[in-house]
C-alpha cells in the first residue's frame, strides 16, 4: 500500500486535508506527522498551510521541518497548498519580509487594497471564495476541465521569477499565479480540500503520481 504523509508543524486544518485524501484514494495510508523519519518514508508528502508567513517559518526551523521540506522536493512528489505553496518561494511580503524556502526563485507580494472589477466595484482583501483557473500542461490536471472553479483565502500570492513554474493563473482582478510546479513539486493556491469534486480529481492525481512532468 503507498503511503502519503501530511506535515504537521503547527499550522493548517490538516484532518481536513487528510480526510479528503483517504477520500480521493480509499487505498492509500494517510498520516499526519510532524517525524522527519515517517516522512522521509512517505511515498508523496502534502505540505500544507493557513496563517502567517512568519508563524509559519518560524514553526519549520523551530521543528527542524525546513530541512525535511527541502530533502522531501528532490525525493518525492511533494504537494504544497495555500501557505505551503507561498512557503516555497524565496520570501514574502508578509511580516515585514519573510525569508521562505527558496525552492522556488521568487517573492509573494499582497494583493492591492484598491484593487476594483469590471464594474468599477472595490474587490476585498482576502480574495476568499470560488475563482476560476486556467490550467497550463501537466498531470495534475488530468480529468479536470479548463477554468475549473476551485475555492481560495489569501490575501497575499505567489510571483516565480521563472514563468515556466507557473502552471495555472487565476484573475483577482488580474492574471496572478494560483499554481506552481517543477520536476516532482506541485503547489496550489487554493484550497483542493474544499473544492469539492475537482479538488478531489486533483488530489487523486497527485495520489498516482510520479513526480514526472
Amino acid at each position: 500500500m503507498s503511503s502519503v504523509v501530511v506535515i504537521d508543524y503547527g499550522m493548517g486544518n490538516l484532518h481536513s486535508i487528510a480526510k479528503a485524501l483517504q477520500h480521493a484514494d480509499s487505498g492509500v495510508e494517510v498520516r499526519i506527522s510532524a517525524d522527519p523519519q515517517v516522512i522521509a518514508q512517505a511515498d508523496r508528502v502534502v505540505f500544507p498551510g493557513v496563517g502567517a508567513m512568519r508563524d509559519c517559518m518560524q514553526a519549520l526551523h523551530d521543528t527542524g521541518l525546513a530541512e525535511v521540506i527541502q530533502q522531501v522536493a528532490v525525493s518525492k512528489p511533494l504537494l504544497g497548498i495555500c501557505l505551503g505553496m507561498q512557503a516555497l518561494l524565496t520570501d514574502s511580503e508578509e511580516g515585514g519580509k519573510t525569508a521562505c524556502l527558496n525552492l522556488f526563485p521568487g517573492h509573494v507580494r499582497r494583493f492591492a487594497d484598491n484593487l476594483t472589477d469590471a464594474n468599477g466595484q472595490r474587490l476585498k482583501i482576502p480574495h476568499m471564495g470560488w475563482n476560476q483557473v486556467q490550467q497550463l500542461n501537466h498531470p495534475l490536471w488530468r480529468g479536470i476541465p479548463q477554468n475549473s472553479r476551485f475555492y481560495f483565502v489569501h490575501s497575499y500570492y505567489a510571483v516565480p521569477d521563472k514563468a515556466e513554474h507557473t502552471i495555472a493563473t487565476s484573475e483577482y482582478p488580474y492574471p496572478f499565479t494560483c499554481a506552481i510546479a517543477r520536476d516532482n513539486v506541485f503547489a496550489v493556491q487554493f484550497h483542493p480540500e474544499k473544492s469539492q469534486s475537482v479538488g478531489l480529481q486533483l488530489l487523486q492525481n497527485f495520489l498516482s503520481w510520479d513526480g514526472s512532468c
